[in-house]
């Protein structure tokens, strides 16, 4: 399939974004909903919520519901809103899906199965159960390194025949599978890796789902922009000047403890807490990053 002829059904600059918990660890809506329309107001034009730099292993059902109307009702008529339904569980993650639709997503995100480790078999029933459920298209998260199975070739492509599969975020890293699996199928490839950002639109992606866009939308859009006009030299240039903010927040620690303290600098958070098991960013560690934001060109009035 011509890569400029494949849609992008969930937007071209997505953030996974974070949870706002108040210092007690308890979650703000408020801060969600304030989060949410600060990046449809920085180059995003989709969300995706309750995903793993949203800590969607340590917040209830019940809270993944309130973060998700709350962030509908602050933003979802400006952008996609994707939630987060993948567990390991595939009863649970098919609850998660109607529940999900329920509270007015536009799609969902579901990730591979963590610490099973089922056989390709068990993620082609996993994954369509999920299709299954609801009317909201798919996005599957392909992210080996820390679900420890990858989605292999033969199963995407078996996959892609679900009329609500319409997506992949990788973060496998195989750029020549990936490439494989776009050229042979109408999957939108979404690119789950800040450092590979770049990489994957040159080779076919429709977008990116990012972690570090919490701080660099607006370069993001610009990047991807780019690339649609066949100017990689320009895309190359944003690219690089992404470097830093991508060393401070995707390299010293957990992405969603870092994505945290970059926010509360620049002052769209009050605080950075994170609920165990991570751990908040230390004084040390937020110095490195406001280094590293100082140059990537980034501050409270800085251009993102």
């Amino acid at each position: 399939m011509n890569a400029a002829a494949t849609p992008a059904p969930f937007g071209r600059v997505l953030t996974a974004m974070v949870t706002p918990f108040a210092a007690d660890g308890s979650l703000d809506l408020d801060a969600t909903a304030g989060l949410a329309s600060h990046l449809a107001d920085s180059g995003h034009d989709g969300l995706v919520i309750s995903g793993t730099t949203g800590e969607s292993p340590t917040t209830s059902d019940a809270e993944k519901e309130q973060l998700l109307r709350a962030v509908v009702d602050a933003v979802g008529d400006r952008v996609r809103v994707v939630a987060g339904a993948g567990t390991n569980d595939t009863r649970h993650s098919v609850e998660l899906a109607r529940q999900a639709e329920k509270a007015g997503a536009h799609g969902l995100l579901a990730v591979t199965p963590y610490y099973s480790k089922p056989p390709q078999e068990g993620l082609l029933g996993h994954f369509t159960a999920i299709a299954d459920a609801t009317a909201l298209p798919v996005m599957l998260y392909d992210i080996p390194g820390r679900t420890g199975t990858p989605i292999a070739t033969d199963t995407l492509l078996r996959l892609s025949e679900h009329e609500r599969v319409v997506a992949v975020k990788d973060a496998k890293g195989d750029l020549y599978a990936g490439s494989e699996v776009m050229a042979r199928t109408g999957l939108a490839f979404y690119s789950g890796d800040d450092a590979l950002n770049l990489a994957w639109l040159t080779h076919g992606a429709v977008g990116v789902v990012s972690v570090v866009g919490h701080v660099t939308g607006e370069r993001q859009a610009a990047m991807t922009r780019a690339v649609d006009a066949g100017d990689l030299a320009a895309a190359l240039d944003i690219y690089r000047s992404l470097l830093p903010a991508i060393r401070g927040i995707m390299t010293r620690t957990q992405g969603a403890i870092m994505a945290k303290a970059a926010l509360q600098l620049l002052g769209v958070l009050s605080t950075r807490t994170t609920r165990s098991p991570l751990v908040d960013a230390t004084d040390e560690q937020v110095k490195l990053l406001r280094a590293d934001l100082d140059e990537a060109g980034i501050g409270p009035d800085g251009p993102a």
